[in-house]
């Protein structure tokens, strides 16, 4: 795991890059909220969405981890990987929502996270 992170209490200010399955596993066993960006390099639309899931690591207590699934394919299968940009969003280790359906603004990820916060 590549913790660019700040870290104040607990609290990532910035999101975490998984580069694995084990790796994200782990992430999501030791943090009560934990949004996951599926991604890929040269996604457009992944770009754009980049700055809001940024935005949502400031605003929330929840960990925020960006992972390209083309780093680890089994990922694709484990995690339903269908589509790019896919946020998917765990609680208490289990997945309590998913957003594959395009672009998402920060209010709405924010109100997303903030349910289970």
């Amino acid at each position: 795991m590549t913790d660019t992170a700040t870290t104040t209490d607990d609290r990532f200010d910035t999101p975490v890059h998984v580069d694995t399955g084990d790796e994200l596993d782990a992430l999501v066993a030791e943090h009560e909220v934990v949004l996951v960006d599926f991604y890929t390099k040269g996604c457009t639309l992944c770009q754009a969405v980049e700055p809001v899931v940024g935005n949502v690591a400031r605003a929330t207590d929840a960990v925020v981890a960006m992972c390209n699934p083309r780093t680890d394919l089994d990922l694709v299968d484990e995690y339903d990987v269908r589509s790019v940009p896919t946020l998917v969003l765990f609680a208490d280790g289990e997945e309590v929502d998913r957003r594959a359906d395009g672009f998402v603004d920060t209010d709405e990820l924010v109100s997303m996270v903030e349910r289970y916060v």
